[in-house]
């Protein structure tokens, strides 16, 4: 009785798995919605994907995945995009499918796990550092530049969520960006000051900051390290409807993802000493000045983070746009191909990078 019983459990598990659905520790079940053509882990006959490393100016290796369209003239100088995980997450989440979707229009494209993150270097692991996660774009560009068939003078880049920050703090320094796009973006430094709709009072920031400080305290005396923030791994009658969105996408088979690196326990969470470092990072700061290479701000009609796009098209220069995809949320523009504009994208791209 006792092998039937984990032979039948583990088939449920099976089971599971195939129709996406996670098993909470509560015995719940959760289905993954994988409506509107969810597709986080597509793959292309119409492109070659390899793995490439390089390192940034702190010497840290980052590690990428280069698409090349099937048939690239690589006699040629063609146009490069690169593309940022979404904050907390990997190339695998989100960031591989827009990579992959441009390069079958015809972009060379990069994919990066940004420092701390993934397969690149950097300890602590799931460090924060706003600066080193820019540099990292720049040193995209230095890889992407120094191929034989990429024409530096084109290279743009595309920043998902958290992501859709750093490339702004990186375009501000590196004219060699020639046009951004920002999609469902999170300005990190307002997130963790204010939080969303300016909802965390001063003393409720203090308290975070103590908080964080006195761990620092535990950490240099060999404590253990404490995480914060990221991605529930169980949902409950009072979890949040924002919580329930991300779940849906780093819990459930439709964009859970581990790096060999890592642990499922840890994915999505940063240190809490190091996290507090957003809130002395202002990436809209002097956003005018990216001008007049050209931004495009991506968000959903239904987005709870749709304020940082439409904060940051306010204070930018022309030319700008802010593109609003009817009905769709946050999460639904990491992965869901019917709602994520690509072709919207490829326009763009193609005007700016001609």
């Amino acid at each position: 009785m006792k092998i039937k019983s984990i032979l039948t459990r583990s088939l449920h598990i099976l089971t599971a798995m195939a129709l996406g659905v996670l098993v909470s520790t509560t015995g719940v079940a959760f289905a993954a919605d994988m409506s509107n053509g969810t597709d986080n882990f597509y793959k292309s006959d119409k492109v070659t994907m390899q793995k490439v490393t390089f390192k940034n100016q702190y010497n840290l290796k980052v590690v990428g995945n280069l698409f090349i369209p099937k048939g690239l003239n690589q006699n040629t100088k063609n146009p490069a995009i690169i593309v940022g995980h979404p904050m907390g997450a990997v190339k695998e989440q989100s960031a591989n499918l827009y990579a992959t979707k441009m390069a079958e229009q015809g972009f060379v494209t990069l994919s990066l796990d940004l420092s701390f993150w993934g397969e690149s270097e950097g300890q602590p692991r799931n460090a924060v550092s706003p600066d080193i996660y820019a540099e990292d774009f720049s040193a995209a560009v230095d890889f992407l530049g120094t191929r034989p068939f990429v024409d530096r003078d084109r290279i743009g880049a595309i920043g998902i969520c958290g992501s859709g920050s750093f490339v702004i703090s990186a375009a501000k320094i590196d004219p060699r960006m020639k046009a951004i796009a920002t999609v469902s973006m999170y300005d990190m430094g307002a997130a963790n000051r204010n939080a969303l709709k300016k909802s965390l009072t001063l003393e409720q920031r203090k308290k975070i900051l103590e908080e964080a400080a006195e761990q620092r305290y535990v950490e240099f005396t060999g404590g253990e390290t404490k995480y914060t923030s990221g991605t529930v791994h169980e949902l409950n009658e009072n979890t949040d409807s924002i919580q329930r969105e991300f779940y849906d996408f780093y819990r459930t088979p439709r964009g859970e993802f581990t790096p060999k690196a890592s642990s499922p326990k840890l994915t999505t969470h940063p240190t809490l000493t190091s996290n507090v470092k957003f809130m002395n990072f202002y990436p809209f700061a002097d956003i005018e000045t990216i001008s007049p290479r050209p931004l495009l701000f991506i968000a959903g009609e239904n987005a709870h983070s749709r304020e940082f796009s439409e904060d940051a098209y306010k204070l930018a220069a022309e030319p700008k746009e802010l593109y609003i995809v009817s009905g769709a949320g946050h999460v639904d523009l990491y992965d869901r191909v019917n709602l994520i504009p690509f072709d919207k994208l490829t326009s763009f791209f193609s005007k700016y990078l001609k």
